[in-house]
């Protein structure tokens, strides 16, 4: 069965943006990005430029979903962080849960650095996302209870 949806308050898409932008500052990353383990990218701060965001979204799922099927292979349940070491771009995954925080960095970061400040803010986003699943929730619950008040009587009697 799929995953219920999720809806995320502006309040909470605030707060997430906030801690993104804070990461992004602490950490000296070119950018970093909030998706979901589907691929679809939620938030993300920083240097964008033209970047494809859905497509890079996509990959990164896709990257980290590869990676759990070799930990699986090797005992292991999952590895919570992928990183990437390029020339002069690098990429450090952190699985959140259902969610991954992506941090982008260059020569001007260093993996210390970056993995010390997304820890933190890993920490920050899970409560948050938290915050939203339990609020999701509640609001699926007062959807049901609304139509539990319903009976077949009052739906005949529109049609009557």
């Amino acid at each position: 069965m799929a995953d219920a949806p999720v809806i995320i308050s502006e309040i909470h898409f605030e707060r997430l943006k906030h801690i993104l932008a804070r990461l992004c500052v602490e950490s000296a990353a070119r950018a970093v990005f909030l998706v979901d383990r589907d691929g679809q990218p939620i938030t993300y701060d920083g240097e964008i430029g033209d970047m494809d965001t859905t497509s890079f979204a996509s990959l990164a799922a896709g990257n980290v979903a590869a990676t759990s099927s070799m930990a699986r292979l090797i005992g292991e349940d999952e590895f919570p962080a992928v990183v990437h070491e390029g020339e002069k771009e690098s990429i450090f995954i952190s699985v959140i849960g259902r969610s991954l925080l992506v941090v982008v960095f260059d020569q001007r970061s260093t993996l210390g650095l970056v993995k010390l400040r997304t820890k933190k803010a890993s920490f920050e986003v899970s409560a948050v996302l938290d915050e939203v699943a339990r609020d999701s929730e509640a609001h699926r619950a007062d959807e049901n209870s609304f139509f539990a008040e319903i009976t077949d009587e009052d739906i005949d009697s529109l049609f009557n």
